[in-house]
């Protein structure tokens, strides 16, 4: 559990934000200070991704005013991401590596560190904290299992997570229920709720209930959202890079109305876009894309055109825009990304869109601890990495303007796109929050 030192920082956190002067934000940042500084006012690294966004965005005073008032006092869920990511611990993973442990070994080693040691090391801690209060975030629909079918690989980042909310429950808790995300907004804490990266299967082919009797087990397990796909084809459908676009399989529309069964939301983010269409037309609960992007605004293979858009619209569910700028088109920054959440509005309504970021905020002594392990053998390529070539173009500059830790002023984004009230607290969180619940009726 955390010391006495560390549950100081778990505090509800302030109504008014006010962000630290720079030389590319515009006067009215000046500011008389009304509070005391939070402790991530002081973080370089989200100042600078603060910088960025207001260089582009240019808020009025009354925008911005307006804009972090207003997402400090919404439910803000975000619909696929990562709660942020700690430094490893270099020296250990280098003794590993001299004591020649398994490539496998030493990933997973890394892996497991960078999602708990938030609750071993008090630094990384306090850093953790900082990014979760600067965004302001109450819920994340959080990444929980890794890419593939399996259940022994996709509990792996299931009992991480849930470490790491056992020992800081009081500001990061599990959500079980869309109550329970209710509660952590009017708490002040903040929570996790499950979703994974594939569909666990047995991998047998006994039968049709042999194969789906593990999907009980991992809702029992917290699991709340599935990918029906990740990239390539698998027995459910197609992945959105598979140049086939087949579709649903017929098992893969059994797996669907289990889920539906069983209220666990099937996602279609990483689908082909006739899985995707076939996938809405067969589910009867919501279906989502939970970290995606307008394909007609701008054509990639992660995104969804505006007939794919109207018919997850039509389950209910929505799509989340995410924070990627290859997913968004040049120039890939705040505004282009702000440019698809019109797009979807505009091709289905206000009710069916939300913010996926598929990323997240690392600590700043990541670059220092990962300089500590030797160089490992390259390997071939994962499985799961199938990306055409040219689907993940860097945009580093573009990246920082959309920086998970920028959240707040997405809102402000959005008080400047003209939209009101109510219609912003759906986008940033009402949504999805009413998603979850339809899909447990």
């Amino acid at each position: 559990m955390l010391a006495d030192d560390a549950r100081m920082h778990i505090t509800p956190p302030s109504r008014r934000v006010f962000l630290k002067t720079s030389a590319l934000a515009a006067p009215f940042l000046f500011l008389p200070r009304l509070r005391a500084a939070e402790p991530w006012e002081a973080n370089e690294v989200i100042q600078k991704h603060r910088r960025s966004a207001l260089a582009v965005l240019k808020p009025t005073k009354a925008q911005l005013d307006r804009g972090l008032k207003l997402h400090a006092e919404s439910l803000v869920f975000d619909t696929y991401g990562f709660a942020p990511r700690c430094a490893v611990d270099g020296e250990a993973l280098a003794k590993l590596a001299a004591e020649n442990a398994s490539t496998v070994e030493i990933k997973d080693a890394r892996e497991r560190m960078m999602m708990t040691r938030c609750v071993e090391n008090t630094a990384e801690r306090e850093e953790f904290i900082q990014a979760w209060r600067a965004a302001g975030v109450t819920c994340i629909f959080q990444n929980a299992g890794e890419e593939g079918q399996a259940p022994l690989r996709l509990i792996k980042r299931l009992s991480n997570f849930t470490y790491v909310t056992d020992h800081l429950k009081g500001f990061l808790n599990k959500a079980a229920t869309p109550a329970d995300i209710e509660a952590a907004k009017k708490s002040g804490q903040h929570c996790l709720y499950f979703t994974g990266n594939g569909v666990p299967l047995t991998q047998q082919w006994i039968s049709v209930p042999d194969e789906l009797r593990y999907l009980m087990v991992f809702k029992n397990l917290g699991m709340r959202m599935l990918h029906l796909t990740y990239n390539r084809r698998n027995m459910i459908g197609d992945g959105c890079a598979e140049p086939g676009n087949a579709g649903l399989s017929d098992f893969g529309k059994s797996v669907v109305k289990e889920m539906n069964r069983l209220g666990v939301i099937p996602d279609c983010a990483h689908s082909g876009w006739q899985t995707s269409l076939e996938a809405a037309q067969v589910s009867g609960k919501p279906v989502l894309a939970s970290h995606s992007c307008a394909a007609d605004l701008h054509k990639h293979i992660r995104g969804k055109p505006d007939k794919v858009l109207k018919a997850i619209a039509d389950t209910g569910g929505l799509t989340g825009i995410a924070c990627i700028p290859s997913f968004l088109g040049n120039p890939g920054n705040i505004n282009a990304f702000l440019g698809h959440i019109d797009h979807v509005i505009k091709a289905t309504n206000i009710n069916h869109v939300g913010i996926g970021s598929d990323v997240t905020y690392t600590s700043r002594n990541q670059a220092a601890e990962a300089a500590k392990i030797p160089k490992l053998p390259r390997t071939r390529t994962a499985w799961r990495y199938f990306w055409p070539a040219g689907s993940l173009r860097p945009q580093p500059q573009a990246r920082l303007s959309i920086a998970w830790t920028n959240w707040p002023l997405f809102t402000v984004g959005l008080v400047q796109r003209g939209y009101k009230d109510e219609e912003i607290r759906k986008i940033i969180g009402g949504n999805m929050l009413r998603v979850c619940q339809d899909s447990l009726k």
